[in-house]
């Protein structure tokens, strides 16, 4: 079971400063990578405090990527029907290059109307245009000369640069949340799944990654399934200590994530069944109910082990990516969570005799 850094910025101006929420994210990601986690991650989105303050986390992952050595980088995830393939693949590949091959590369459906509205993209067919763009920057890594024909972008005879260092390309996950169509066809492709349980209870999730086992071991791909699952993390010095320092900042971050997703109050798409009235659900969550049903991981070192190993089993997750930067943290508040969490929780997880 491997752990690594999931970032995901939530704030604004007003409740913290871009150049303080990236000092504090790249102090973060170098202590990860001297901690001996497996990844840093950043997510793409726009507009709002939600996600606003990274575009682009392949830039991002190249300030990361200057200041560490060891440690993967991944997007998690970019957001393909926003971008051309060509651009896609190319730029990964640069970041790929500059990190000495430890790119991976997360891809998501996006799904709040104000940005589709924004880049004039419709909510409906963004499932094909998400697949066909997918499907399309792998080929651009893999093959030369490369034509393509779509109701969403045509090139013929394209051979991009730079090519990969990684090879045949670097992994791709895949992010899902409730469509059982969605977990079946990552896994008929043969890429690595990354999950987030937030709106989702862990036994239906459980139910979603078997789906996704199933038709991977269908298919025949020589390589096994990968899972990770992304979720808020604090470790405090003690339970109290957690819950009081944390709780503040879970219900930061559901007011954000509720305000980012209220379009879907009116909105609806065939390609989003079961978003209208996503942000009703979320403000219908309360700290504690988060930390209840699995979605944030919050208490002492002790108990935080204990409750990863719980939801570990739940899912059968092959590795974790710890979101530390929920609630514009204090930077100081996240580099204790962390420093507790590899000094006291990591070595509790670690298998016997290694």
């Amino acid at each position: 079971m491997f752990h690594g850094l999931s970032l995901l910025p939530d704030c604004a101006p007003a409740t913290k400063a871009p150049e303080e929420y990236f000092r504090d994210v790249l102090l973060l990601s170098r202590l990860a990578d001297q901690g001996g986690m497996s990844h840093v991650k950043m997510t793409e989105h726009y507009l709002g405090a939600y996600g606003g303050y990274c575009p682009s986390p392949l830039a991002f992952l190249s300030a990361v990527a200057a200041a560490t050595t060891r440690i993967r980088l991944m997007t998690g995830c970019v957001l393909p029907v926003f971008h051309h393939p060509v651009q896609l693949a190319s730029e990964a590949a640069m970041v790929d290059a500059i990190s000495g091959g430890r790119l991976d590369v997360g891809f998501a459906r996006a799904y709040l109307p104000q940005e589709f509205a924004t880049f004039q993209v419709p909510l409906d067919g963004s499932r094909e245009r998400f697949t066909a763009t997918v499907e399309t920057v792998v080929r651009l890594w893999t093959e030369e000369r490369v034509g393509a024909d779509t109701p969403f972008f045509r090139f013929q005879d394209v051979t991009t640069l730079p090519r990969p260092v990684q090879r045949p390309h670097p992994p791709v996950w895949i992010a899902a949340v409730r469509s059982r169509s969605s977990f079946a066809w990552i896994g008929e492709q043969g890429y690595n799944l990354l999950v987030t349980p937030a709106l989702t209870p862990l036994t239906e999730m459980s139910d979603h990654i078997a789906v996704y086992r199933e038709a991977h071991a269908d298919a025949g791909h020589p390589h096994p399934p990968r899972v990770v699952a992304s979720l808020p993390l604090y470790v405090g010095d003690s339970d109290e200590e957690a819950r009081r320092t944390a709780d503040p900042l879970l219900r930061a971050y559901l007011e954000v994530w509720a305000e980012a997703t209220d379009p879907w109050k009116s909105v609806t798409s065939d390609d989003y069944r079961g978003y209208t009235g996503m942000s009703r659900a979320i403000r219908a969550l309360d700290p504690a109910t988060f930390r209840t049903m699995g979605s944030a991981v919050v208490g002492g070192p002790a108990t935080v082990a204990e409750r990863v190993q719980q939801i570990s089993e739940a899912l059968g997750a092959d590795g974790f990516l710890w979101q530390m930067d929920f609630g514009a943290v204090p930077g100081e508040v996240a580099v204790a969570s962390l420093e507790r969490f590899l000094d006291k929780v990591m070595p509790a997880l670690a298998p016997a005799g290694s």
